[in-house]
């Protein structure tokens, strides 16, 4: 459920949250700097110097109006003599994907616009094409493609609408497989290969507008609920010149099967693809023959549970990554239990373990094929935490970790093409963010004065009083844990607790990074306040505890990772007599609002209050996407989905309930809300209810909505489960 990702406005202790390197942020090609945006323009920086020099500047790019354009992103062609530039960027579900280009030719220091004669910001995914003479870009769910030089354009596919999706896609696998750039450039410059999607069988699940005029309206979203097959998709190769598309013959049903990643091979004429089945457990490599059509199998996959296609790059469409001049690829697979990089043959018939050892592989970094190096993040020895590593790159020798020892908590790089720089970013939950340039392969920073070394004043600096542990449940599962003692801690009194919850494979609650611990939903400090806060991650989330761990929730969302977070709670009110047990609060959004009225409503004798936001009330009513990966397909085993509903249980309320959502929620349908509503009706069970209109599933919009959230939180939790010692 990719829903937890929405309300990272509130819950951004729940991932790494230090400065990330930005989208603007780009490797020279040679990995001797990098360009970025300033208030300059456009500027490189050469390392380990940082000497800057500014390639576009600001006051060169402007707009009607004569006034510099706010560049949201932008990316150089190959030869780096022109800059496609992207402004004036429109919201599409989740992000801004849709908006205007415009190329800048750096020589002439010119710009000209794009997409003339099209709608204004209805431009996505603007990109070169690799000789730098063309541009092709999707408008109105059509690709086309424009000469740089002429200005003429030409619309490559004609059948596009607001139900046939060509070079992007649908909502579900925008959202469950972040595909939303559909189409892919050919190495020669000729052809565009691209995703069609025909969304005409999906049926639109209508929002209601009723506050935006006089007569309400109707706002459709075309969503696949779970159980109902996805859209059909067709893999199309059209020709440039002719503006003829050539369609692969891919074996499967396509209404019954995925394909969520597509790319050039690097081989002429051939494209390779992963297609998953139905039920997300089967995935199987073909190479396509872009000149005849024919697909030939050469990579195949099962698991008992669900194939993690999110083990991949972080932000990468691609699963593989092309080594040894196009003769093998490396490849992510949960097939031994944990999640390693294996190297495998271009066949598919030989493959090689890269990332050996009973631990998982978190993320790959940086692969350095000159040095023989695969750099990649780890953390063997604490879940919450997160390492860089290197390993020799033909899977001889064991991985050596690479970030110093004395720096614990978590680490994310952006490694140099050549691997011979980085950018290192750390926190840890006492620890603002800090960062550092370093040279590699010895984790040596460029500017000692300004290292994070020179800082070590600053770690474990924080005033949070925060502790990590582990706690056993009666069935003897071992669980990470975080808890926040409120200030001036009193053992020998009791206080009240408030665990903020997750429970679902979309995300971890348990990470120390800084932002743990805190709760934005909170107007105040609730450690000032007599709080404790906690928070627990049980089975069934993304931690790097092997694939048993994250795969035991398959088929019981609800129950398990509940029982989890449930025994959990119990072990800690018999570790910490001060834990008032009368007073026990939890709160969630999105899985983690589902995880709270679950534990409200199985496990009433412990958890007494519950604010449970925008949540799936009845599983029967989500993405077929997420739903079927996790849950299966519900022809085949609906009793798992009732029994892992919240509505199914909320008969057993027993303590304080304040529900909330937003009406526009297009992810996590209001609808979830009104069959909680009307369970609770006929149950007569007394609770309290708060839809925000047209809001969608972050809550965020309109004047005051942000602010209003935090006065309804604080209060109710304040009149419900009181706060201070006793």
């Amino acid at each position: 459920m990719k829903h937890f990702v929405s309300t990272l406005v509130f819950l951004l202790f729940s991932f790494q949250i230090f400065a990330q390197i930005p989208d603007t942020f780009q490797w020279l090609p040679d990995g001797t700097g990098y360009r970025d945006l300033s208030e300059q323009g456009i500027v490189e920086t050469a390392l380990p110097s940082r000497q800057e020099k500014v390639i576009v500047s600001r006051d060169l790019i402007k707009g009607a109006d004569g006034a510099p354009l706010a560049i949201r992103s932008y990316t150089m062609s190959q030869a780096n003599d022109k800059v496609l530039i992207y402004n004036n960027s429109k919201r599409v579900w989740r992000y801004q994907t849709r908006g205007d280009y415009l190329v800048f030719d750096i020589a002439g220091k010119s710009a000209k616009q794009l997409g003339k004669g099209l709608p204004a910001s209805s431009l996505m995914f603007a990109k070169f094409s690799p000789d730098g003479k063309k541009v092709a870009y999707v408008s109105k769910h059509n690709v086309y493609v424009e000469d740089v030089q002429s200005g003429e354009i030409k619309q490559l596919t004609t059948d596009g609408t607001d139900r046939v999706i060509n070079g992007t896609f649908d909502w579900a696998y925008e959202e469950e497989f972040d595909c939303r750039d559909g189409f892919r450039w050919s190495g020669d410059s000729k052809s565009i290969a691209y995703w069609q999607l025909d969304a005409r069988k999906i049926r639109n699940f209508l929002m209601i507008n009723t506050t935006d005029s006089i007569y309400s309206y109707n706002v459709p979203v075309e969503y696949p609920k779970v159980g109902e097959t996805p859209s059909p998709y067709k893999i199309g190769v059209v020709d440039i010149a002719s503006a003829q598309t050539k369609w692969m013959n891919i074996p499967g049903d396509p209404q019954n099967t995925y394909v969520p990643r597509m790319e050039w091979s690097g081989m002429p004429n051939e494209l390779v693809i992963q297609q998953l089945n139905r039920k997300q457990n089967e995935s199987t490599l073909f190479y396509l023959n872009t000149t005849d059509g024919s697909a030939k199998p050469f990579y195949t996959e099962k698991d008992a549970a669900w194939i993690d296609i999110k083990s991949r790059w972080e932000n990468d469409p691609m699963g593989w990554d092309w080594i040894n001049n196009g003769k093998e690829f490396l490849w992510v697979s949960e097939k031994d239990g944990w999640r390693h990089t294996y190297r495998v043959s271009r066949d598919g018939k030989k493959e090689t373990l890269v990332t050996g050892g009973t631990f998982d592989m978190i993320n790959p970094v940086r692969i350095d094929e000159k040095n023989n190096t695969y750099y990649f993040t780890a953390s063997p020895d604490n879940a919450t935490q997160t390492y860089l590593y290197k390993v020799s790159l033909d899977g001889k020798g064991k991985p050596e970790r690479i970030t110093p020892a004395n720096q614990s908590g978590t680490h994310a790089y952006e490694i140099s093409p050549g691997g011979k720089f980085a950018s290192h970013q750390f926190s840890n939950a006492k620890t603002e963010p800090l960062s550092e340039w370093i040279s590699l392969p010895k984790h040596v920073s460029i500017d000692p004065a300004n290292s994070i070394a020179q800082s070590a004043d600053k770690i474990n600096a924080g005033k949070m009083n925060i502790e990590f542990f582990k706690v056993k449940t009666a069935e003897g599962i071992e669980i990470d844990a975080w808890m926040v003692k409120p200030t001036n801690f009193d053992p020998a009194k009791k206080y009240p607790i408030v665990f903020m919850v997750y429970g679902e494979p979309a995300g971890s609650t348990v990470k120390d990074v800084y932002g743990t611990g805190r709760n934005r939903l909170y107007a105040g400090s609730m450690a000032d306040d007599g709080y404790i806060y906690a928070s627990m991650d049980n089975r069934g989330t993304p931690s790097p505890k092997g694939a048993a761990w994250r795969k035991a929730i398959y088929k019981s969302i609800g129950t398990v990772n509940i029982k989890d977070m449930d025994g959990a709670a119990t072990a800690m009110f018999q570790q910490y007599p001060f834990i008032d047990t009368s007073r026990v609060a939890v709160h969630g959004w999105s899985g983690g609002g589902s995880s709270t009225l679950n534990l409200l409503f199985q496990y009433p004798q412990h958890f007494k209050t519950g604010i449970a936001v925008a949540a799936v009330a009845n599983q029967l009513t989500y993405d077929n996407i997420y739903q079927e990966r996790y849950m299966g397909v519900p022809q085949e085993n609906r009793d798992a989905f009732v029994k892992g509903s919240p509505i199914t249980h909320a008969k057993n309320l027993q303590g304080n309930l304040l529900y909330i959502h937003g009406t526009g929620d297009d992810n996590v349908h209001y609808q979830n809300a009104e069959m909680l509503v009307n369970e609770l009706i006929k149950n007569n069970k007394v609770f309290q209810f708060m839809p925000y209109p047209n809001r969608s599933h972050g809550i965020s919009e309109g004047e005051g909505t942000s602010k209003h959230l935090r006065s309804l939180f604080t209060d109710y939790l304040k009149k419900n489960c009181p706060p201070g010692a006793k």
